[in-house]
């Protein structure tokens, strides 16, 4: 595989073409941000653990019948990825209130959800990624009735993927963002990365009921080193991947 010309720079990844055209290659970066890009920083190795929980977790779905973009691990901070038609949208899961919601509802951050809830937001940093209903979605054209159902299906099959996987390494799935978009032959897939980037995961390990942050919260709300909480992740997504029969390359 060939890699050609850069196509995209964003906040977290470089993309890449290569010499198949429905074929991307990916570089992770060492940029944190938050607050739309506000506030960022450069933290030497992040795009590395980023890389490697990316793609451990994405093997992890994969066995549990969940396929997305992902096609293979490259380097420490490279992988490729199938090419895909990205729908504007940010597609978020939550098991419990935290963050945004907690603040909207007035809801004690760490209150458990009677059922998971599905939002979504237009992808849109100078708009500030607004909240949309899927009535809002199809009536702009951003997808349609058919796409979101299908979207809506495949966003709580990756939640319940997920909070299996993470509750075999004692960690709370508070919440997550995913990206979906469809394949050049019309196949929607889950896309993007899933990290502690863009989810909220919480130690369940300290009995001490203080909530341990093992996301991004660490920087957004300067709480401490996101390094060592990336690199306990890791740890226990490759022990879990190793201990089903998954290779993982370090």
């Amino acid at each position: 595989m060939e890699k050609l010309e850069k196509l995209y720079e964003g906040k977290a990844k470089k993309l890449y073409a290569t010499d198949d055209p429905d074929i991307l290659w990916v570089d992770y970066m060492n940029q944190a941000t938050a607050g739309n890009g506000e506030k960022k920083a450069q933290i030497e190795g992040k795009g590395s653990l980023n890389n490697h929980i990316t793609s451990v977790i994405f093997d992890l779905l994969k066995a549990r019948g969940v396929d997305s973009h992902f096609v293979e691990k490259l380097s420490d901070t490279e992988q490729l990825v199938r090419k895909m038609d990205m729908f504007p949208l940010e597609i978020i899961m939550r098991n419990t209130a935290a963050g945004s919601f907690a603040k909207r509802y007035g809801v004690e951050e760490g209150t458990p959800l009677k059922k998971p809830i599905l939002e979504f937001c237009v992808k849109s940093d100078a708009l500030g990624d607004p909240f949309i209903t899927e009535d809002g979605v199809v009536a702009l054209g951003l997808a349609s009735e058919e796409e979101m159902a299908e979207i809506s299906k495949q966003a709580r099959a990756v939640n319940a993927a997920l909070l299996d996987i993470f509750s075999k390494i004692d960690v709370k799935l508070v919440d997550f963002k995913i990206e979906e978009g469809k394949t050049s032959d019309g196949a929607i897939l889950l896309a993007d990365e899933i990290t502690p980037d863009t989810c909220r995961l919480w130690d369940t390990k300290d009995e001490s009921g203080k909530i341990e942050h093992l996301d991004k919260d660490l920087f957004r709300r300067d709480l401490g080193n996101i390094i060592p909480a990336y690199e306990e992740i890791y740890g226990r997504l490759k022990s879990l991947a190793e201990s089903e029969g998954i290779a993982v390359d370090d």
